[in-house]
This record gives C-alpha cells, structure tokens and sequence, in this order.
C-alpha cells in the first residue's frame, strides 16, 4: 500500500461494495453489449468482474433493454458473481425506471447525466423523479457530468457572463467551472429529492488530461462525497492507456479518487477486459492495491534477438489471467506474488532473485541453460525447446503458490 494520504469522503455502500469512507479505490468497467442481449450482456458482465472490475455498468436506453436487467443481474448472481450492476441513463431514464420497478430494483446505483435529463423545467422534474425512485428503492445515484454534454443552459449562462462583465475568462475555465456546479447544483438538488449524503457519487468528465487534472483539484476543494474518476473518451491502444495514465495518475497520487475507470476504444471484435486490467495495473503501478501478480520482463535488445523470452513472457502473463479468478478465491496475498522474465544475463539475475520467481533465459552467445530462481536462490536450471521450458517454468510457479500461500476458508453457503 503506498503512502499516498486519501482524500477522506462519505461513504456510499452500491450493492456490497463500499465506495469512498476510506474504503480502497475501486476499479470499475463498462459493458458495450446491447443489453437487450442479456445472454451476452451478463456474460460480458462476469468476465469483466473475473477480470477484477468491482462495479460493472451497463446501459439502459430502451424498453428492451429495462426488462432484461433483471435476467441479467439473475445470471451473474447464477455464476457466482456479485459484483454491483449499474445502470446507465440518457434522456429517458426517468420513464424507464418509473415503467420498469423491477429493472429499478435490480440494479445497484444509476449513473444520471444531468445533462442529458431534458431541458428548462423538465430537466429538474425528470431528475427528481430517478432521485425519487433511488429513494424509494433506497439505492445510490451517481451524478456523472460531461463535458460532451453538459447542460447548455448553463453554459450560455455562464459564457454570456464572461462577456458582459468583461471577466476574461478563458473558454476552458467557463467550461471546467460549468461542471462543476452542474454537479454541485444537481448533488443539492438529489439531496432535496430525499436522497442521503451516503447515496451519492460524483463525477466530471473531460477527455484532455490536464483539464481533468485541474478540474478535480477544484471539484474535491468543494464537495466531500466520493469522486469517480475517467476520461471522457481515452481513445484507443497506447494513446488511450497514456492519456488515462498521466491524468488519473497524478489525481490518484494527490489521493483524490475513490473509483476509476479507464474508458479504451477497443479495436473491433477486441477484449472489453483490457480496460479492467489497465485500471488495476494504474492502482498496482502506484502502489495502491495489488490485484495480480507482476511480471517483470526485459524490453529485449541487440544481446536478445531470440523471441523466447518474450513469448514465455506472453504466455505467463495469460496464464495469470486465466487463474487469478480461482487463486484469488483459494490463496491469501496472492496478488502480491513478483515474477521475472529476462532475456540476457546483464539485468536476468539480478532481476530473477530479486522476484519470488524469476528466469533468465539465454542472450546471443550466451549458454542455452535456463538458470530459475526462487525467493532469490537459484532454484533449477532449465533446458530444452521453448515450450518445454515455459512449462516447466508455470510447472514451478504452480507448486510456489500451491505451498506459498494459506488457503482462504470456503464461505459457507447462505
């Protein structure tokens, strides 16, 4: 756990899961199935809480979407899974949850866009009435501004202002100020409805990292309920991991932020997972939670012009995916297991003993013997084709967590 002092916010339980309170910052993931497919959308749903998203979302736009929410949450609590489901509302949210009580009842917080709640009067009257309907059914409401659509009544509002008065202002700054009291504005407004302080989250979202930045160092300076973090848009591949990075970076080590989700473009047919595991990475990489085991692997070199190392890399780094939903239900602080990967000998054994489990495989002219170290001895010297080696090597890595780590008690059936 770093050392990073948190931002102290009211508690808000969603479902089992307790978000802000000093409770630890939550990793949270969004379906992009048509949710009337409730078959595929609950199964997109369990693989991203196997992948270790704590919250899940999905969107509720349409009649058909509202009456399959029940069959949805049905199934995930069938596989196991209790992750919180939570529906996400645009324009119509206020008639399908007053149309569709048992939708409402199922899922575990509504994400409202104040934004896009209608216009003038309507907008308040169709936000009281999601309010209203999370009172009655006593769950939390997220009040999730953006900047792609925020309430244009009050940006005129404030853009005339700036004009009239002469007050200089630049057109980001009206518009970072606008977010902010939108979400104010409608968190006051929610708790008029009869909501409590500890039923509600907040959140603004850009999709320029440094506005996002000066954005929640304002927004936290006026409102101590807990904040979910994310670009709006972060794009795809590496851009979208490097603007998600540098943003929520910086907010996370100035201890703002209580839930985060890093919102990637995937390419077509591509793993909705990757967003989970680049979220967990961002709080393992700042020391925050641990979610996985780590692997430590070279970038390669002149000295590594064999692909091995790389593709044993690959390969373990799959195989901890695949078994970190049973481990993290079998082993205690697995999460915390180091692993090394190296090409050469310059930086593989320093790197390999310096790991819980590390192997250096053999660099240009170097002898092709496989040296394996464990907890920093030297434990095997492995030989053989590539696939050999990298089974025997995840033979090891097996048996380390097998005898390594105490076994959780089973939870007894309810």
């Amino acid at each position: 756990m770093s050392g990073v002092q948190r931002r102290k916010t009211v508690g808000v339980m969603v479902g089992n899961v307790l978000v802000g309170g000093g409770a630890p910052v939550r990793v949270q993931s969004m379906t992009n199935t048509d949710t009337a497919d409730a078959v595929g959308t609950a199964k997109q749903c369990i693989q991203l809480a196997e992948a270790g998203s704590e919250l899940v979302r999905i969107t509720v736009n349409m009649p058909e979407a509202a009456e399959k929410v029940e069959e949805i949450k049905k199934r995930m609590l069938g596989a196991g899974i209790t992750a919180p489901l939570i529906g996400d509302f645009h324009y119509n949210g206020h008639k399908l949850l007053t149309e569709f009580p048992g939708c409402a009842k199922a899922l575990d917080k509504y994400r409202i866009n104040p934004g896009n709640v209608g216009r003038g009067k309507r907008r308040d009257e169709q936000f009281s009435t999601i309010c209203k309907i999370a009172v009655d059914n006593n769950k939390p409401v997220r009040i999730g501004v953006n900047a792609g659509s925020l309430n244009q009544d009050l940006l005129v509002e404030k853009m005339d202002e700036n004009t009239t008065k002469n007050l200089g202002k630049e057109p980001e700054d009206i518009l970072n100020e606008c977010m902010i009291l939108s979400a104010l504005q409608s968190t006051e407004l929610a708790l008029e409805c009869g909501l409590r302080k500890d039923q509600v989250i907040i959140s603004c979202k850009i999709s320029k990292p440094t506005d996002l930045i000066k954005l929640y160092r304002e927004l936290c300076t006026k409102t101590d309920q807990p904040l979910h973090l994310g670009l709006t848009e972060a794009g795809m591949g590496a851009k979208g991991l490097v603007w998600s990075a540098a943003s929520m970076g910086v907010l996370l080590h100035d201890g703002i932020g209580d839930t985060i989700r890093v919102s990637l473009t995937p390419k077509p047919g591509g793993d909705r997972r990757e967003e989970v595991y680049a979220a967990c990475e961002l709080l393992q990489a700042l020391g925050i939670r641990s979610f996985a085991p780590s692997v430590t692997a070279c970038p390669g070199c002149g000295r590594t012009t064999s692909t091995t190392f790389q593709e044993l890399a690959e390969n373990v780094q799959g195989y901890l995916r695949d078994k970190m939903p049973e481990w993290r239900a079998q082993f205690e602080g697995v999460e915390e297991l180091k692993l090394a990967v190296m090409g050469c000998v310059v930086n593989g054994p320093g790197e390999s003993k310096a790991a819980n489990i590390g192997i250096s495989l053999p660099g240009s002219g170097e002898a092709p013997h496989c040296p394996v170290y464990v907890d920093g001895k030297n434990f095997a010297t492995l030989n053989g084709t590539p696939d050999e080696i990298g089974k025997k090597f995840i033979r090891i890595l097996e048996d380390y967590v097998a005898t390594k780590y105490a076994r959780k008690e089973p939870v007894a059936a309810k």
